[in-house]
């Protein structure tokens, strides 16, 4: 089975939910206990990866496979 549009933008739309849920957990677990020392830099480098994660969610679930402007141009061309 190949990769259809509908089914890019569903893997797009779970991508960008797990971010969000990572982070949100994140926070949440970190906001509970004082190891502000070690939740800082772990979180910022969590931030990094869900914020890296959604863009991709991002673009998978908006890019039109239709419009060829989203393409480089082909050599046959």
């Amino acid at each position: 089975m190949g990769m259809t549009q509908e089914r890019s933008r569903q893997i797009g739309q779970a991508i960008m939910a797990a971010a969000g849920l990572q982070f949100l957990l994140y926070f949440i677990g970190a906001t509970r206990r004082s190891y502000l020392a070690i939740a800082i830099p772990i979180g910022i480098v969590v931030a990094a990866v869900s914020g890296l994660a959604f863009w991709v969610g991002y673009t998978m679930a908006t890019t039109d496979w239709d419009q060829p402007a989203d393409y480089p141009p082909s050599d046959a061309e």
